[in-house]
């Protein structure tokens, strides 16, 4: 090699170093400032965050004013929250921000009336890939249904960018963002809008995840204090009203065995205040045992349904029949819904009947649950139910607590039978009469 090629040949090999170097410097300082750029997004939107939720406690509040923080910060034409559905069984549009105002589901059906909603919220829970990172789509993306292309189109968007609400590797929902269409945007300037989308996704799943806590804990206080109540109640019955009863009628059988002699009529005052106060007596323990029956790890449904017909029995020469099947355990909360409502039923048939016989059947249903039957052959239940007594709402919203089928069957003189049907997946209450 001449001399004068060698020189050539260090000229170019050193211009193309240096023009590599310069390459990679810009190439560097571009994800510097990139890398600067999304720190500084994840704290703006954490500090965003913090002064929503001091200044909108109430998650509706804060959720309306994330979507104008994001629409406004994300240059955007619609975002949108989509929760996941209590059962998981889909999701549904919660929350949207559309051209400047905030829209309630009750209000998508008119602002949003065009827009494809049970599409879009079947494609994103169908789509896999979008449960655990962010989705961005372009327009004509083959990803999305037809139909919302079809839209996309007609109203002149871009990219739409669909973010996972994940706690705890737990998808609650997604936020969706839609931009409209520009001239002079591309694919490469909108990795800023992603990491905005994203950061905010993680704060208010976050929020979401808070509130939802906070629900659980106040349902689960006002449940304690409704069973405290129940207990209080239960026990001033017990230490009053019963213990009063039982003093009562120990007083009268006293004066009946010291008595000796009396005319006839004084007998009978006497044996019908002795029959009242025992009546009375019975009342008040049933009632105490209403509020708090016996249920717990010792005794099971089954054996709770006997107890109650053995008491039952003792008040009524009417023969009551007990017909039970091997059952499963429930729980104490629903347990003490169904003997509330077999107490209930047994007491209205002892007391107002008339029947000559009453039949008490319980059974498995698929081995997880119950079908409970209380049974009369006496008079029905009249005609005008507003005289039939809180006892049949009292059961009714048992029922309903626990999420039970109720199905109270009577006729004029062909008797009464309740039937309480109760699966883990029950349907709501159902209360039918045939009169």
């Amino acid at each position: 090699m001449d001399p004068a090629s060698a020189v050539r040949l260090k000229a170019d090999t050193t211009t193309s170093d240096v023009d590599a170097l310069r390459s990679a410097l810009a190439q560097e300082t571009i994800e510097r400032r990139r890398a600067d750029c999304l720190a500084k997004i994840q704290t703006d939107v954490v500090k965003i965050a913090v002064d929503l939720l001091a200044r909108e406690p109430d998650i509706d509040g804060f959720f309306r004013a994330l979507l104008r923080t994001l629409a406004d910060e994300g240059e955007s034409h619609k975002v949108s929250v989509w929760l996941i559905d209590d059962d998981e069984q889909g999701c549904h549009l919660w929350m949207a921000h559309l051209n400047g105002e905030i829209i309630t589901p009750t209000r998508a059906e008119t602002a949003m009336s065009a827009f494809p909603i049970d599409v879009l919220a079947q494609h994103l829970y169908s789509y896999a890939p979008g449960w655990n990172k962010t989705v961005e789509y372009l327009v004509d993306d083959e990803r999305m249904p037809a139909v919302i292309r079809d839209v996309i189109r007609r109203d002149g968007l871009s990219t739409t960018i669909v973010s996972p609400l994940i706690l705890a590797e737990k998808t609650l929902g997604w936020i969706t963002l839609c931009t409209l269409e520009r001239p002079d945007a591309c694919a490469e300037g909108q990795w800023w809008r992603v990491a905005l989308t994203e950061a905010i996704a993680r704060q208010a799943a976050m929020a979401l995840h808070h509130s939802r806590v906070v629900d659980q804990m106040r349902v689960e206080e006002r449940r304690k204090a409704i069973l405290e109540e129940r207990n209080r109640l239960a026990r001033d019955i017990h230490d009053n009203l019963a213990q009063g009863f039982a003093a009562i009628l120990m007083q009268l059988q006293a004066a009946q065995r010291e008595a000796g002699p009396v005319p006839p009529s004084v007998a009978r005052n006497i044996e019908n205040a002795v029959d009242l106060a025992r009546t009375h007596l019975t009342e008040a323990r049933r009632s105490v045992g209403t509020l708090r029956p016996t249920v717990g790890t010792i005794e099971d449904v089954g054996q709770a349904i006997k107890r109650l017909a053995e008491l039952g029995q003792r008040t009524t020469n009417v023969p009551i029949d007990v017909q039970l099947d091997e059952l499963p355990r429930f729980g104490d909360g629903v347990e003490r819904e169904i003997l509330g409502i077999a107490q209930e039923a047994l007491a209205n048939a002892v007391r107002h009947s008339q029947a000559r016989r009453i039949t008490i059947r319980a059974s498995s249903i698929n081995s997880l649950g119950l079908r409970l039957s209380v049974a009369d052959d006496g008079r029905g239940i009249p005609g005008d139910r507003s005289r039939a007594g809180f006892g049949l709402t009292s059961m009714q919203e048992r029922a309903d607590r626990i999420g039970a089928s109720l199905t109270i069957v009577t006729a004029p003189r062909s008797g009464t039978e309740v039937v309480l049907a109760w699966e883990p997946s029950s349907l709501p209450t159902q209360v039918y009469a045939v009169g």
